[in-house]
């Protein structure tokens, strides 16, 4: 079997799918454990993820060896990089239907709401940058690689840590995003999922009232496809690839240092694909089970791509002082967002929450949210401000990298 230019075995290929099996397997298990309604659901498989790279992560470089070289690092970029395409193109076809709708209503709201929680959790990574490298001398490029990686994993942000990784100069640096990603992404999830729970107890918040506030300022949106548009194929599997290429080639467009790489051009090409829904009589609109699988899919292969190659340099570089970063980058924005929502832009409890779980790109947060409101309704609000906020970071992210270079 050919590939990366040399001659890889199948004993290799199959040793290289029984470690993505074998790491998916134990970090869905992971992820299952639940301690007081709260568990670690896909952040499991990028923990399980770490440990895999930073104790086993020689056998996997030796298994695929060829000619004295080998090519652990551009599998684990392929596994990587298809994953993050599936991941982020699933994203914008579920957000594009209800976000021009809601961002038409609310769109003041949304946008302030979303920007003011990336650019407080951006303010507040600068500030640990300038800190640590006036207080412990460190080299202030690979200072800012961790840190930005704290930065999307505090937001547990994917596209955030797929970009910043992209922009880093050497894969030295990749990898010291990835073990700041790993630091703050188990706080990230368990800080936004502890906040939306305690919220409506610590307000004596009536639910009953509260979802009739949200029915009045957050209506279904409708469907645009009618049942008679001819679809490439039952799934979706055609449209989506199509899409998927287009926001390849969108993200490939440079000016200057900048760009929207893979991960921002999927997101824009989708949300726009989503909310048209079809072309002429030509559905371009995956089926919903098609694209919860394939963001399920694609963020457990991302986690698995990016955590095994992060896992191999955790012990190199960890320390407490980058765990302390990650909680401050996570309650800042998280805290002065929800704050502001509700005595500036007045919105109502659920509204607020919903927003917070889009400005802060945490899924998980949002699944326990709808069990605490006991409505799904909450999504909209997390859908409106969710891409907002996964654009914003993205770009956060590269400036970071960039001024701190």
């Amino acid at each position: 079997m050919i590939l990366f230019g040399g001659i890889l075995s199948i004993k290799a290929i199959s040793f290289l799918v029984f470690s993505v099996f074998i790491i998916a397997g134990l970090g869905y298990l992971l992820g299952r454990i639940t301690i007081n309604g709260i568990s670690l659901g896909t952040a499991g498989v990028f923990i399980v993820a770490l440990l895999y790279g930073a104790f086993l992560y020689s056998p996997l470089q030796a298994q695929l060896l060829v000619g004295g070289k080998t090519y652990v690092t551009s599998a684990l970029k392929i596994v990587e990089n298809l994953g993050l395409i599936l991941f982020v193109t699933s994203v914008g076809f579920i957000a594009g239907p209800s976000f021009f709708g809601d961002f038409k209503r609310n769109f003041k709201s949304y946008i302030v709401l979303g920007l003011l929680i990336i650019v407080m959790g951006g303010l507040s990574c600068a500030g640990c940058i300038v800190f640590d490298n006036k207080v412990f001398g460190r080299n202030l490029e690979e200072v800012s690689a961790m840190l930005v990686g704290l930065l999307s994993g505090s937001l547990t942000s994917t596209p955030a840590f797929s970009a910043a990784k992209a922009t880093v100069t050497s894969e030295s640096l990749e990898a010291i995003v990835a073990v700041g990603h790993g630091i703050a992404y188990l706080f990230g999830v368990v800080g936004v999922v502890l906040f939306v729970q305690l919220v409506p107890k610590l307000a004596r918040a009536n639910m009953e009232e509260e979802r009739a506030k949200l029915s009045e300022s957050a209506p279904k949106a409708p469907s645009k496809l009618t049942g008679n548009e001819m679809e490439i194929d039952p799934f979706g599997f055609g449209a989506f690839s199509v899409v998927a290429v287009l926001g390849i080639c969108v993200g490939s467009f440079k000016f200057g240092n900048f760009s929207l790489t893979t991960t921002g051009g999927c997101l824009l090409v989708s949300l726009i694909c989503g909310h048209f829904m079809k072309i002429g009589n030509v559905s371009i609109m995956p089926q919903e089970g098609t694209l919860k699988v394939f963001r399920e899919l694609g963020l457990m292969l991302f986690l698995i791509g990016a955590g095994v190659a992060g896992g191999a340099s955790f012990v190199k570089y960890f320390e407490w002082v980058y765990f302390i970063y990650g909680i401050i980058m996570t309650l800042v924005p998280m805290i002065i967002g929800f704050i502001f929502a509700r005595y500036v832009l007045k919105l109502n409890l659920l509204n607020n929450l919903g927003s917070i779980c889009g400005g802060m790109t945490s899924t998980p947060a949002l699944g326990t949210l709808i069990s605490t409101a006991g409505t799904e309704q909450v999504a909209g609000a997390y859908a409106s401000t969710y891409p907002i906020a996964l654009i914003a970071v993205v770009i956060v992210s590269q400036l970071l990298i960039i001024f701190f270079r």
